[in-house]
């Protein structure tokens, strides 16, 4: 698995994908899909699907692949060569979703939550698949949001597709197991070995697990928390436990067009309002800041900027 196309630039999503087996375009498929890293607030999610000939069903079965939540790291990467390694039959792809993706996508003006998120990116690696060439016949979905719905929303968008959409369906359908086991492989290593564009100097890299109610995490959290700028693009900024620090423990800002009347906002509480620093007519100490912040963003390289 080749990660350095996402890893050239982890802020952006990114989609990674095997050969497609010759079989695959001949033969009746199924394909399964699953999800990893939904809940962490660290690093990104990823979706993969899996897909092989029916006829390769019980073959794939007897390979032991398996929900990767209950298999070790050692297992899944053992598991995952043995994917990779049935190429004749077994295809996959992966769509990374980066942490910086999933927080702008979130916070946009026009609501788009995790679930439309990740109903849509299931839906694009379908349509892959089938641009590919590859003969679906069967489609096997582990469910976000009710399945009886998502069962009707997929079939609707794939006519002529056997679609069955179950809770955990990673556990009960092997060719979903196989795309869990990717996704989950390709998640650990991304984290594992995340380069952070931002300036952060020596960074502490045992984030526990990433997710909320883990104390790493939030330790680690706690004290990479930058006052004025927030986060890096490792963190999902929209979840509540980004939130709720930065707004306990960062700098209070006010923007000239925002609720509390920008400037004047800023003034009656004895701050400065944020677009103040960015005044082409500010002089002395305030043109010294503008430059310090400028160069802050060139330093930290904070395209996140662009959402605002």
């Amino acid at each position: 698995m080749d990660l350095s196309p996402f890893e050239s630039d982890n802020s952006v999503s990114c989609r990674l994908v095997s050969e497609i087996p010759d079989v695959c375009r001949t033969e009746d498929c199924c394909l399964g899909i699953d999800e990893a890293g939904r809940g962490p607030v660290l690093g990104p999610m990823v979706y993969g699907i899996c897909f092989c000939p029916v006829s390769k069903k019980q073959e794939l079965k007897d390979s032991k692949v398996a929900d990767s939540k209950t298999l070790s790291e050692v297992e899944r990467e053992n598991l995952f060569q043995k994917i990779d390694e049935s190429k004749s039959y077994i295809g996959w792809a992966l769509q990374i979703l980066s942490p910086n993706t999933i927080s702008t996508s979130m916070l946009q003006r026009t609501k788009y939550n995790l679930n439309a998120l990740s109903h849509d990116t299931a839906i694009d690696l379908v349509q892959y698949a089938l641009d590919s060439g590859v003969q679906l016949k069967e489609v096997f979905v582990d469910t976000v949001g009710p399945a009886d719905k998502y069962e009707v929303k997929l079939s609707k968008r794939f006519p002529g597709i056997d679609v069955t959409v179950r809770p955990k369906a990673d556990s009960l359908f092997p060719i979903v197991s196989a795309a869990s086991i990717c996704a989950k492989v390709a998640r650990d290593r991304v984290v594992k070995g995340w380069n952070f564009s931002e300036d952060m100097g020596d960074v502490e890299t045992d984030y526990g697990s990433g997710y909320p109610s883990d104390p790493k995490t939030k330790a680690w959290l706690l004290k990479y928390l930058e006052p004025v700028f927030g986060y890096p693009q490792f963190v999902r900024f929209s979840w509540s436990t980004a939130q709720t620090l930065m707004d306990s423990k960062g700098v209070t800002v006010h923007w000239d067009d925002d609720e509390e009347d920008g400037e004047k906002g800023a003034q009656r509480q004895n701050n400065k309002s944020m677009l103040a620093y960015f005044s082409a007519s500010a002089g002395g100490k305030d043109q010294k800041s503008t430059h310090q912040t400028h160069r802050f963003f060139s330093d930290r390289r904070l395209k996140s900027l662009d959402t605002l």
